[in-house]
């Protein structure tokens, strides 16, 4: 029954390499388990009203736990799905500090009920077919480069500087601090060695040997713990005195649908939903073709397979995040990490789901796992996907150009989204100037005007007179 509805074998799998895959993928996200409540219950609404972080990381986890499932099953694409970051920190700190709790989460709803509409009607898939393979593949890259400095980052390894005008530098003053940094070269080194070797399983090898090694100096040594600069990160690695905890549903069905609209006006409401949207929508594109890339699933005409069920269950993972309380939901790029680990079929997923949903009720053994332990395989992973710099076309300026500031702009930016934004404005432009515009999809042209919205927003809301 497996091998009929995920297609394991045809896909060049095995159920081990699937149920591997799944795990690695999990543990290199089970941080947002603890992380988003850490985010959305360490801000406060308009009224001064705070959520309830146990009740957040219920969320988190519980839809996290589904939708990856329905990804699975539906999808059947080795793709997980939690609360986006970046995402939840813009209804943290920007849609809270304007509306209530209720409200903000409203927003996450409607911005996840449009793109579902965009699904439903084709739209997405359009804009998703309408990208030359050479721009998906410079995503692939961007991401690459993007996912192995937020790994260096998280570990310590890059910190912002405090001399400017030097933006980051390697540990601080130029030295590497603190013991959970030497985890994390160990860490590196270990999985990368692993890799090298082609060893199955060599990433969630490498993230649990890095963890024992974690619990093993944490015992040994007295390591700060955050925010002390050569402290651990996030979650220190030591036994918790419980394993189980209680979970707490008190935020399911705690949003309004269109309270935003009373409290910050229509014009404002719209361009809050339609900056969420734009963000959620073109971070899954990259992430989708990331994945697809890596696993070697995608064809030589740039399609991804069962792409429509994909982004149909993306789509609605927004809408539940929202009415979870637990921000908007989107495909994790760190399920490259099981894709490198063997994945290669939804079966993963259904794993990586089943996971989460023991994160419901264990989430203090899952706090063992520090940042320094699993930021490893993301800058493997990075390295793998990078190495897609090699099919993009250099010699074709009007097109390696866009490439270029697609991946380049990704890590500099912090943010997926900008680097694909750049690319497409510029893929337009230079085909306008060299009086090749017929050959740019009428589709792009619509993208890169938004995107030039999306990048001006703030004159285009001073235009609007909103504040």
């Amino acid at each position: 029954m497996l091998e009929r509805w995920f297609n394991i074998s045809g896909r060049g799998s095995t159920i081990q390499a699937e149920i591997r895959g799944g795990a690695a993928t999990f543990f290199t996200m089970a941080y947002i388990v603890v992380l988003n409540p850490i985010i959305l219950s360490g801000a406060a609404d308009i009224n001064g009203d705070k959520l309830s972080f146990r009740a957040v990381a219920t969320s988190t986890a519980l839809v996290a736990c589904v939708m990856t499932i329905l990804m699975g099953v539906i999808g059947r694409l080795p793709i997980a799905l939690a609360a986006g970051l970046g995402l939840n920190g813009v209804v943290a700190f920007t849609l809270a500090s304007q509306m209530s709790w209720p409200d903000a989460m409203g927003v996450v709803v409607l911005e996840g009920l449009v793109i579902t509409v965009l699904v439903l009607t084709g739209m997405r898939r359009a804009v998703f077919d309408a990208v030359p393979m050479a721009l998906k593949q410079a995503i692939s890259v961007g991401i690459g480069l993007f996912i192995a400095l937020i790994g260096l980052v998280d570990a310590g390894f890059v910190r912002r500087t405090a001399n400017p005008p030097v933006p980051v530098e390697m540990g601080q003053g130029g030295r590497l601090l603190g013991w959970p940094t030497i985890v994390f070269v160990v860490g590196l080194l270990v999985m990368m060695i692993l890799v090298a070797k082609k060893v199955r399983g060599g990433i969630l090898i490498g993230i649990v040997a890095t963890t024992i090694f974690a619990m093993v100096i944490n015992w040994l040594v007295d390591v700060p713990a955050f925010p002390n600069a050569s402290g651990w990160s996030l979650n220190v690695p030591k036994l918790p005195s419980k394993i189980v905890a209680s979970p707490d549903f008190g935020l399911l069905g705690h949003f309004s649908l269109f309270g935003s609209f009373e409290a910050v006006g229509v014009v404002s409401a719209l361009l809050l939903v339609y900056t969420l949207m734009l963000a959620d929508f073109f971070d899954t594109m990259g992430t989708v073709v990331g994945v697809a890339n890596e696993a070697g699933l995608v064809d030589e005409d740039g399609q991804v397979p069962n792409v429509d069920a994909v982004l149909l269950v993306d789509s609605l993972a927004a809408v539940a995040g929202g009415a979870a309380s637990g921000s908007s939901n989107t495909s994790y790029i760190e399920s490259t990490a099981g894709v490198a680990d063997g994945a290669r079929t939804g079966l993963a997923s259904v794993v990586t789901g089943v996971l989460f949903l023991g994160a419901l009720f264990l989430t203090p053994l899952f706090e063992v796992v520090p940042y320094e332990a699993a930021s490893p395989a993301l800058v493997v992973v990075g390295f793998l996907l990078a190495t897609q710099v090699r099919d993009i076309p250099w010699d074709d300026h009007e097109l390696a150009i866009p490439c270029f500031l697609t991946f380049i702009l990704m890590p500099f930016t912090y943010s997926i989204t900008n680097g694909i934004g750049a690319g497409f404005i510029s893929y337009a432009v230079l085909k306008l100037a060299a009086g090749k515009g017929k050959e740019v999809h009428a589709l792009l042209y619509v993208i890169a005007g938004l995107f030039v919205v999306y990048f001006a927003i703030a004159p285009v809301e001073q235009l609007l007179g909103v504040n």
